[in-house]
C-alpha cells in the first residue's frame, strides 16, 4: 500500500529501513540506536533485522561518533549519525564544523562526505537541561552544511530519503514534539526537492514563515485569524540552508506583510537572515515591517516554565495584529 498514516518517529523509521534495505552501505550509529531503538524508538526494529554491524550503539562520545562516521563516509559509507538529543550535540560541533562542513572544498571537490546527521530538537517534552534546544542557526551558519526540517510525517519520510542520497553533509532535524503527529505518507511519490519551501495554506494578507515544530503553530493561527475576516498564507520553509528565498518572495508579493516563526531565540535567529533578505528583496512590496516570533535570549527554562518561553498562538496572533495595523 503507497499510502499509510504515520507519525513523524514512523515515517522516519520507515525511510531508514527502505534506505538500509536499497543501499548496503547505509549505516545507523548513535546512543541507544540499536538494542533499544532510540530513546523515542524511531529505530526500533531495525537492529533486529539489519544487525550490529548496520545499526550500531555507540559510547557516549558524540565527538567519536561523528569523526567515525567521517572515516566511514572517505571510505564510500553513508552512515546516519543520531544525536539523541539536540544539547548533546555540542562535543561533536568541532568534528561538524571543522571536518566534516569543510572536507569537500578542503579537497578541492574529490572528496564527498554523505553524511546525515539526525537531532531531535526543539521543547515542549517536559525534559530536563540540555534536552530542548534548537540550535539550528549555528549549523546553517556554517558553509558546507545542509540543514533541513520536516514539519510532518510526508517530509519527514522523504526528506530523509533525500538526505541520505545526498552527496552533502545534512543535518537533519527532527521536531521532537511532534514525533507523534500522524499524517498521509505516499512512499511512491515524492513531494518536491529537498531544499524547496512549500506553502502549505493559502492567503491574502499576510504571510507566516516557519519550519519544523512551528508549522503547526502557524496553521492553528491562520485558522484563528480567519474567523476574525484575515486570510493569512503559510509557508513551510523546510530548509533553513539553502533557504528558498524565492518561494517566500513570491508570497510576500502577494501579501506584502511577513512574520516569520521559530522556536529558537529571535536574537541573532534564521529569521533574522530572513527578515533581512526578503526587506532587500521586497522593500517597495511591503506595507509592514517584517516581523519576528520566537524564543527568548535566554537559556532554556526548567518544564514548568517552557510553555511561556515556546512562541504559541498568542504571540503569533499578536504579531499578525501588529503587522496588519500599519
Amino acid at each position: 500500500m503507497a499510502v499509510q498514516k504515520l507519525p513523524i518517529a514512523k515515517a522516519i523509521n520507515e525511510s531508514l529501513r527502505k534506505a538500509m534495505e536499497t543501499d548496503p552501505k547505509v549505516l545507523i550509529m548513535g546512543e541507544d540506536v540499536g538494542k533499544l531503538g532510540g530513546v523515542f524508538r524511531v529505530t526500533d526494529g531495525l537492529f533486529k533485522d539489519f544487525g550490529e554491524d548496520r545499526v550500531i550503539d555507540t559510547p557516549l562520545a558524540e565527538s567519536g561518533i561523528v569523526g567515525t562516521a567521517i572515516g566511514l563516509a572517505l571510505r564510500g559509507y553513508r552512515p546516519v549519525v543520531e544525536i539523541q538529543f539536540d544539547g548533546f550535540v555540542f562535543p561533536a560541533y568541532d568534528q561538524i564544523v571543522t571536518q566534516l562542513a569543510k572536507m569537500h572544498a578542503r579537497a578541492l571537490g574529490k572528496i564527498k562526505l554523505p553524511v546525515v546527521v539526525r537531532i531531535p530538537y526543539g521543547g515542549g517534552i517536559g525534559a530536563v537541561e540540555h534536552h530542548s534546544e534548537s540550535p539550528e542557526a549555528l549549523f546553517a551558519h556554517v558553509a558546507g552544511l545542509k540543514v533541513v526540517s520536516p514539519s510532518n510525517a510526508s517530509d519527514a519520510y522523504w526528506m530523509m530519503q533525500q538526505a541520505i542520497q545526498s552527496d552533502d553533509p545534512i543535518i537533519f532535524f527532527e521536531p521532537k514534539r511532534r514525533y507523534w503527529d500522524k499524517g498521509e505518507v505516499d512512499t511512491e511519490s515524492i513531494p518536491g526537492p529537498l531544499h524547496k519551501a512549500r506553502t502549505v495554506r493559502d492567503g491574502s494578507d499576510l504571510t507566516l514563515v516557519a519550519y519544523g515544530p512551528m508549522v503547526k503553530v502557524c496553521l492553528e493561527a491562520a485558522a484563528a485569524a480567519q474567523e476574525e475576516g484575515k486570510s493569512i498564507e503559510v509557508v513551510d520553509l523546510r530548509s533553513m540552508a539553502p533557504i528558498d528565498f524565492d518561494a517566500v518572495q513570491a508570497s510576500v508579493e502577494r501579501t506584502r506583510r511577513l512574520v516569520v516563526v521559530h522556536e529558537a531565540p529571535v536574537f541573532y535567529g534564521a529569521g533574522a537572515e530572513i527578515a533581512a533578505r526578503i526587506t532587500e528583496r521586497c522593500f517597495y512590496h511591503l506595507e509592514a515591517p517584517v516581523l519576528r516570533v520566537g524564543g527568548y535570549h535566554a537559556p532554556y527554562p526548567p518544564a514548568r516554565l517552557e510553555e511561556e518561553y515556546l512562541p504559541g498562538l498568542d504571540r503569533v496572533l499578536d504579531a499578525v495584529d501588529r503587522s496588519l495595523a500599519y
